[in-house]
């Protein structure tokens, strides 16, 4: 079984970002980045699914500029066996990251692409269903649950009304939830090994895919700060409140 897991670097969620003046994007000096943690969810399923099985190969993929290799090294001290950077300096949209993706899909011809179901820097929910519109596979998205016999895959995910059990054969893309397991540390002996551990850095250029973007941010706005609560007397005044000044009823 070969497993291709996507990787996004993203600010550490414990980080306090802010946003430039002019609305452009964020500022990044002083933001510590790590792998986005859905897709260190999807990371370790993939090497539990590897293990499971006792043979395999775990690879893993990212998009962006050379400093992205640290997060890819991060995967790979978990036990990833290989890694890919698409070294690309221009930022892109979430159709061009997908395309990329399933080229490189259609070349290492894995069994399971394995995404983390959303990024936390942009939440789209996007790239793992535009990956599997693009290679015609079965896709299972929220999976909290995943069991493969043979070239067969059940997965429990997450819907909206409850719990969902899908059955599908390999190959197919599946997005990893929240639920899916807890993401092991990187020991010291992996780290070490991580560093001996094939690294490809290719340009996207050379992969001849469409980049043109499709989505545009005009503008990045910080939210506004939340305003005191304050006490009511009764329940009439509250339905005042709510209704003159809050406007929901």
């Amino acid at each position: 079984m070969k497993i291709l897991v996507p990787v996004k670097r993203v600010p550490d969620p414990a980080t306090t970002i802010r946003v430039l003046a002019d609305g452009s994007g964020i500022a990044t000096d002083n933001v510590k980045w790590v792998i986005n943690p859905f897709d260190e969810i999807a990371i370790e399923e993939a090497l539990r699914i590897k293990e499971k099985q006792g043979s395999g190969e775990v690879i893993l993929i990212s998009i962006g500029q050379t400093t992205w290799q640290e997060q890819l090294r991060t995967g790979l001290a978990m036990g990833a066996d290989r890694a890919i950077l698409v070294r690309t300096e221009t930022p892109l949209d979430t159709l061009a990251i997908a395309r990329v993706i399933a080229k490189v899909a259609s070349d290492e011809q894995p069994g399971i692409v394995m995404i983390g179901k959303q990024a936390i820097d942009d939440d789209s929910n996007q790239v793992g269903q535009m990956i599997a519109e693009m290679l015609g596979w079965p896709q299972a998205t929220f999976a909290s649950k995943i069991e493969i016999a043979g070239d067969k895959c059940t997965v429990v995910r997450e819907a909206d009304g409850g719990l969902e059990t899908i059955a599908f054969p390999l190959p197919a893309v599946i997005t990893a939830d929240l639920r899916l397991n807890e993401p092991r540390y990187a020991s010291l002996p992996g780290i070490m090994k991580a560093r001996k551990k094939p690294l490809a850095d290719i340009p996207v250029d050379s992969l001849g895919v469409d980049l043109a973007p499709k989505l545009k941010i005009k503008t990045l706005a910080a939210p506004e700060k939340r305003q005191a609560g304050r006490k009511v007397a009764s329940v009439d005044e509250l339905v005042e409140v709510l209704h003159t000044e809050a406007k929901v009823i």
